[in-house]
């Protein structure tokens, strides 16, 4: 029986099935894109091109994706990801495929940056998030959590690999083998099991019981239990015209750009930078790796957090974890100890790769309904933008100075100043994580 035509009352919420073909994908789709930092130090030496000049490749694909991410959030809302995430792999896979024809670095923006970068919008943490918070509200943040856990996983197996490819095949047969997992995974996948929403099935967010008298009982029970705050903003029918107008998509907006930046910049810059201070390939490529692993905690615990204390102490504590990370990169110039290593791939990890768990899940606290792909696209423009330009500052930074310090201090302000920004976006202001509401109501408040 199609998933489509699935009856109203399932066995098994459906949502979880979601929640695994989401995994999967991402662990493909991002590990995909994030394995540019390891092309960067082959392209560097094959090419003698500039770090700035060779890191705008991400630029110019973030740049491709601002324009590329409102047709996203319109497609998603119409169509749902059964058609968008296998139209971003079919584009991602045509740009690892025309990048072994490189040979000047328009050849590398058009290929690893335009139709790579920016064609992976659809199925990385952004595609996902216009659509993943439809399906959960009691666990939102853990279930995203869960499924960008897959990131972590996929990038213990898949960067490891990919450097042995490069360094026994070479970065253009790497290329051809991302292009070809692609098309192998992750379209199949999401054709077949893909979901927007769990109306499109018949279901309600968070599933429904089999036993009526619970599932009234339940829903006395949380009738009662109302998170919402500002009941006029939460009732109101957003549109994007109508979000843009308000203080709160700008602060968030702002702070999803700054956070962007500073993900992005140790994303493409660590690989070379720890080749630099010492570490060797192997373990460069593995610290890359377990980044990802320790990420997968961070994503589901920082997920699930936020679903207690809130997403502004969650996504807090998450740029903090950035932080600390840069903080102890600009350590290692002077001290290129590999514990100091070790704890600056935890700190990213565990810590920083948290804000996934939340990107989606604090704009549908405060934008929810029906266009809120749209909307949430719309943020991600800037967000874009700021993972764009963080890379090719942070390289023309090095190029003028010959350090990454002074890039890696304003990457530092920068996590600062994010959590600052979504704090003022206050969601907490709108409506309450679940069980914020629930401890509120147990006191009586």
């Amino acid at each position: 029986m199609s998933p489509s035509k699935l009856p109203i009352r399932l066995p098994v919420f459906y949502g979880w099935v979601v929640v695994a073909v989401a995994f999967v994908t991402m662990a493909v789709a991002v590990n995909a894109r994030t394995a540019f930092s390891l092309l960067f130090p082959p392209i560097l030496d094959e090419f003698g091109w500039q770090r700035g000049e060779t890191a705008a490749a991400f630029t110019v694909g973030f740049i491709a994706a601002t324009g590329i991410a409102p047709i996203v959030g319109m497609l998603m809302d119409r169509t749902g990801p059964r058609l968008v995430i296998p139209l971003s792999a079919a584009i991602v896979a045509s740009g690892f495929a025309a990048a072994v024809f490189i040979e000047t670095p328009i050849g590398l923006y058009a290929s690893l940056g335009v139709l790579v970068v920016g064609g992976s919008i659809g199925m990385s943490y952004i595609g996902h998030s216009m659509f993943l918070p439809n399906w959960f509200v009691r666990n939102r943040g853990l279930a995203i959590g869960i499924a960008f856990g897959g990131v972590g996983l996929g990038a213990m197996v898949l960067l490891p690999a990919a450097q042995f490819v490069i360094a026994e095949y070479g970065w253009r047969i790497a290329c051809l083998s991302f292009a070809v997992l692609i098309v192998a995974i992750i379209i199949p996948l999401n054709l077949l099991l893909q979901r927007r929403s769990p109306e499109d099935i018949g279901d309600v967010p968070d599933g429904r019981r089999q036993d009526p008298v619970q599932d009234r009982a339940s829903g006395e029970k949380e009738a009662a239990i109302d998170p919402v705050v500002d009941r006029a903003w939460a009732e109101t029918d957003w549109t994007p015209g109508k979000a843009i107008r308000t203080g709160r998509f700008w602060w968030m907006t702002g702070g999803a750009a700054s956070a962007l930046f500073v993900w992005y910049t140790v994303q493409v810059h660590q690989t070379r930078y720890l080749l630099d201070v010492g570490i060797g390939a192997g373990e460069a490529a593995f610290a890359l790796g377990l980044v990802g692993l320790f990420g997968i905690a961070g994503q589901i615990a920082v997920g699930a957090l936020s679903d207690r204390i809130g997403r502004e102490w969650a996504w807090t504590l998450a740029c903090v974890g950035f932080a600390l990370c840069y903080v102890m990169l600009i350590a290692l110039q002077d001290y290129p100890a590999r514990w100091l290593v070790y704890a600056m791939v935890i700190s990213q990890g565990a810590l920083g790769y948290g804000l996934s768990a939340i990107t989606g899940a604090l704009p549908a606290d405060i934008f929810a309904g029906r266009r809120f792909a749209t909307i949430f696209a719309l943020t991600m423009i800037g967000a874009n933008f700021g993972a764009g330009i963080g890379p090719w500052v942070t390289g023309l930074i090095f190029d003028y100075t010959g350090s990454y310090t002074i890039g890696f201090v304003i990457c530092v302000a920068l996590s600062l100043l994010s959590a600052f920004c979504m704090w003022m976006a206050a969601p907490r202001k709108v409506r309450l994580v679940p069980r914020q509401a629930a401890r509120l109501a147990a006191r009586g408040r």
